[in-house]
């Protein structure tokens, strides 16, 4: 099921068991941010991303090795090398992804991007030999196709229930994203357009291990989507604010069930009610120092890649 009516699709999700695959990933990936530097090309529509003067590439390197460190006390996670040529290369969950449905073989995905610099990105033989020939998993290339669709940052997917929630932008288009829902082997996708000037979804919208979500009205073209998607996670449909979306507070990570990461910038933007519904939920929230790393446009959610 594809479609644009939130009353049709969650009236479908309702009655979806919550047995589709795990919640939570396996283990993660990131790319290390050699090179770091501003992509004039990806600062063309993304506002987040900072002037050239604001990167410090030796900070950027050192906040990402802490949260290599980080990550690793929680799931196994493996760090391939940057290239100064790939400068958005820190941000993997765009280009590369995995899926696991029930009772389907483990895949990986490569996602089509817009501009040519990260499309380079989707060509690295390492980390696709590292998921095919490792792994064993089983490739499904997009990147070659006209349509952009760049993954997990156009797409977020609640892993239990096989939902998959697609912000239409220049960087995903209607049919990017049902060739991304085929790919996932998802059971229904909602889409929406996001609000002019955003440019990912995982940057307004995340779904933590299934059960919480996180939602910026603000992100939306039409915040009454955004009301529907809080609405279908009940009490744990957790409304950030236009602070809390520009913090990046949305662009957090459940790697573990009772554990919610964001950077520490996000966390410090936290209201009240928020940290208390957070709570509720039973996530404790852990940070990492990113605020080199969010200059490029992106935060911790961006760095990770999920294995399934």
């Amino acid at each position: 099921m594809i479609t644009r009516d939130p009353h049709a699709f969650f009236e479908h999700a309702r009655g979806l068991a919550p047995d589709f695959g795990s919640a939570i990933a396996r283990a993660a990936f990131l790319v290390a941010p050699d090179g770091f530097a501003r992509a004039e090309q990806s600062a063309g529509d993304n506002r987040y991303m900072a002037q050239a003067e604001a990167f410090d590439a030796a900070r950027a390197g050192a906040q990402h090795r802490a949260l290599h460190q980080a990550l690793s006390q929680v799931l196994p996670t493996i760090c391939f090398a940057g290239d100064p040529d790939t400068p958005d290369a820190l941000f993997p969950n765009n280009v590369f992804a995995t899926a696991r449905a029930a009772g389907a073989a483990p895949r990986y995905l490569v996602g089509r991007m817009r501009h040519p610099v990260r499309q380079r990105e989707a060509e690295r033989s390492d980390i696709r030999r590292f998921f095919e020939d490792v792994l064993g998993y089983e490739e499904v290339d997009l990147s070659q196709q006209p349509h952009p669709c760049e993954l997990t940052g156009a797409m977020v997917i609640d892993r239990s229930r096989g939902l998959g929630y697609a912000g239409l932008s220049e960087r995903c288009d209607e049919r990017g994203a049902a060739l991304m829902h085929r790919a996932f082997g998802l059971r229904a996708t909602l889409l929406f357009d996001l609000a002019a000037g955003e440019y990912h979804t995982n940057v307004v919208l995340a779904v933590l291990a299934g059960r919480a979500a996180l939602v910026s009205p603000a992100g939306f073209a039409d915040p009454a989507v955004a009301a529907a998607i809080a609405g279908f996670y009940g009490s744990r449909g957790i409304v950030l604010d236009a602070a809390e979306q520009a913090a990046f507070v949305a662009n957090a990570i459940a790697l573990s069930t009772y554990t919610l990461w964001m950077s520490a910038a996000a966390a410090a933007a936290l209201r009240a009610d928020t940290a208390q519904a957070l709570a509720s939920a039973g996530f404790a929230v852990a940070t990492v120092e990113l605020d080199a790393i969010e200059a490029a446009g992106g935060s911790l959610r961006c760095c990770v890649g999920e294995v399934f």
